[in-house]
């Protein structure tokens, strides 16, 4: 496998949300060109190497978001510009499968521990894939979520939890607004309240901030408005729980609250576990860090974990997105020396 072609071949195919099936295809072939035995639900993919032990499982994602208006060409169609690849998926997160790909082609001789590879879809629209091949996967002791974070080692994630509020009020004539109830100065009145609450920080990942993203009320100019609707968005850290923190957003704004989401649970995992070890080790990062992106790491709650791969996740979403081949490089190069780095300490703990 050589780097360049390989990342170049997964980010030629396009795999937008729902149409992955051909990326898919792609990467089983590759898997069997390895020598090892891809399986497959849907178009994710995913296989096993190494020796017997702790089964560490390394996950990244094949689909890619819409490509967004500004690119300076077709985002299907990738561009070399000396080292560096620009397309779209290249930096979130084919890099980090073309990585593991890479590291995984290296593993055969790996003892003491069983390196599980899944590359799955859905990712950018919900988790669906993990979620349908993690009961597949068999036992696993610990994990790493490929995403770009210029091979930091993220032991903490944020969450996520959306609110649903609607402040009623009672409509009149504006000429006679005395008789009504404005229901868009209530909203306001709590949109403040939110913007002056705090919560306690997270020693990764800092605070909490309430933020309202969209606001809708009125039915006409000449109206008092009855009703306004606004949601409310909060990137939570692992110490905070969601059902408590709606519970005491309830009790402080005059509008009624509902959740519309809260399956993205924050996530941590404790810096002794032997995967933050190894993953610290492989990268030559003194201590982990918090990542304020959501992954699939939010359905390996039940797992030791970290997330880290090559790339940089402020160039994800973007136009002209890209990933140079010696950040390619140093990411096979990390999940290689992880892995094995993992079978070391998972063997001092045993």
């Amino acid at each position: 496998m050589e780097p360049g072609p390989l990342l170049e071949s997964l980010v030629a195919i396009p795999s937008v949300s729902g149409a992955e099936q051909a990326l898919g295809d792609h990467v089983a072939r590759l898997v069997e060109g390895l020598g090892l035995a891809p399986r497959r639900s849907g178009p994710s993919v995913w296989f096993e190497t190494g020796g017997e032990g702790p089964r560490i499982l390394f996950v990244s994602h094949l689909d890619t978001v819409p490509p967004c208006d500004g690119w300076s060409f077709d985002p299907f169609k990738p561009r070399w510009d000396g080292d560096r690849l620009t397309g779209l998926g290249a930096n979130d997160a084919k890099g980090c499968v073309a990585a593991m790909l890479l590291a995984a082609s290296r593993l055969g001789d790996l003892r003491g521990a069983r390196a599980v590879f899944a590359f799955v879809a859905g990712e950018e629209v919900g988790g669906k894939g993990i979620q349908e091949i993690l009961p597949d996967l068999g036992p696993l002791d610990a994990a790493v979520v490929g995403e770009p974070t210029g091979l930091d080692v993220c032991a903490a994630q944020r969450g996520m939890l959306i609110l649903r509020c609607t402040a009623r009020g009672e409509s009149a004539h504006v000429a006679h607004a005395g008789l009504g109830d404005n229901a868009i100065h209530k909203a306001a009145r709590d949109i403040d309240r939110l913007a002056r609450m705090t919560f306690e920080p997270h020693p990764l990942l800092g605070a909490t901030r309430a933020q309202v993203t969209t606001v809708q009320g009125g039915r006409a100019r000449n109206m008092v408005p009855d009703a306004c609707e606004f949601f409310v968005d909060l990137r939570t850290t692992p110490n905070l729980d969601h059902e408590a923190t709606a519970e005491r957003i309830r009790t402080i704004l005059e509008s009624d609250v509902a959740v519309h989401s809260l399956r993205y649970r924050a996530v941590a995992t404790d810096a002794a576990q032997p995967v933050v070890k190894a993953a610290l080790a492989a990268s030559g990062r003194k201590a982990p860090v918090g990542s304020a992106t959501a992954s699939d790491w939010a359905f390996l709650a039940h797992l030791p974990a970290v997330k880290a791969g090559p790339g940089d996740t402020h160039r994800s979403h973007r136009p002209d997105e890209w990933i140079t081949l010696a950040e390619l490089e140093a990411g096979a190069a990390f999940y290689d020396a992880l892995a094995r780095h993992y079978a070391r300490e998972a063997a001092d703990v045993r």
